[in-house]
């Protein structure tokens, strides 16, 4: 299951059948959950934890030190959950003691080639990442969102489930939840009706959605005015109430 060019070091824990390809290392301080593919040309440095079921492919970099000048070698992590997919050349660096000291990958992603996760960011569970997305340090990204290729997104950013960028999109914002975007920079432009209808949302629930889209982007209204108004008029909604929990979290401020 480990091929005999791999270079494992005596401090990484890995279970019984994790399979590590040609030329691939696997560091001190790196434990690996069962059933976890890592492909050819793939290093993987600790403290780094991933765990059942992912598939690490070539010339991936998991779990480097951050470039941040602010880091100085503290015993920061990276924790990768289950039945993650990782395509070629991913980068994943590690946290910093200046912020959660961990970097988070949740379960079921889809992280495609060339995609870079900054330090201490997190990413939930059910994303695409697609090809060349980069996110800087201290980003968040919520369950099923979909980052389209060359999106990149600034630090600090807060990137709200279920929500959707199009491609080569800047974002520099908050992206509220359900919310497509846009552009260089990001605009919002109408709610993740497709994605939404994939997932099975009834059409009960789209239609209030976009009430409260047109609410905040289209009626030329000041936030606190519009959240004032999806407060009296949708706040009843489950999936509106998580839209308005998400612009009320930002700190950066939303796309609009």
């Amino acid at each position: 299951m480990i091929h005999e060019t791999a270079i494992i070091d005596p401090g990484a824990r890995l279970a019984a059948d994790v399979q590590v390809g040609p030329w691939s290392l696997v560091g001190s301080g790196v434990e690996i959950g069962p059933g976890t593919i890592i492909e050819p040309h793939v290093i993987v440095r600790g403290p780094t934890t991933i765990g059942a079921n992912n598939h690490i492919y070539q010339f991936s970099s998991i779990g480097e030190a951050t470039p941040d000048l602010k880091y100085h070698n503290e015993p920061t992590r990276l924790v990768i959950g289950d039945n993650n997919i990782i395509r070629e050349n991913v980068t994943i660096h590690r946290g910093t003691v200046q912020d959660r000291s961990e970097t988070t990958i949740g379960n079921n992603n889809l992280i495609m080639a060339y995609v870079h996760i900054g330090h201490d960011s997190v990413v939930g569970n059910h994303t695409i990442l697609v090809n060349n997305v980069a996110l800087a340090g201290h980003v968040q990204v919520g369950d099923w969102a979909i980052l389209s290729g060359y999106t990149l997104v600034h630090q600090f950013c807060k990137i709200g489930p279920h929500s959707f960028s199009g491609m080569a999109t800047g974002i520099g914002k908050d992206v509220p939840a359900f919310v497509t975007v846009s552009g260089q920079p990001a605009e919002a432009k109408t709610i993740n009706v497709e994605g939404l209808r994939r997932r099975g949302f009834s059409n009960e629930t789209i239609s209030q959605l976009r009430r409260a889209f047109k609410i905040v982007y289209r009626q030329g209204l000041t936030l606190d005015v519009a959240m004032q108004r999806l407060e009296t008029m949708l706040r009843e909604t489950p999936e509106v109430r998580i839209l308005i929990d998400s612009i009320r979290a930002s700190e950066r401020g939303i796309v609009r």
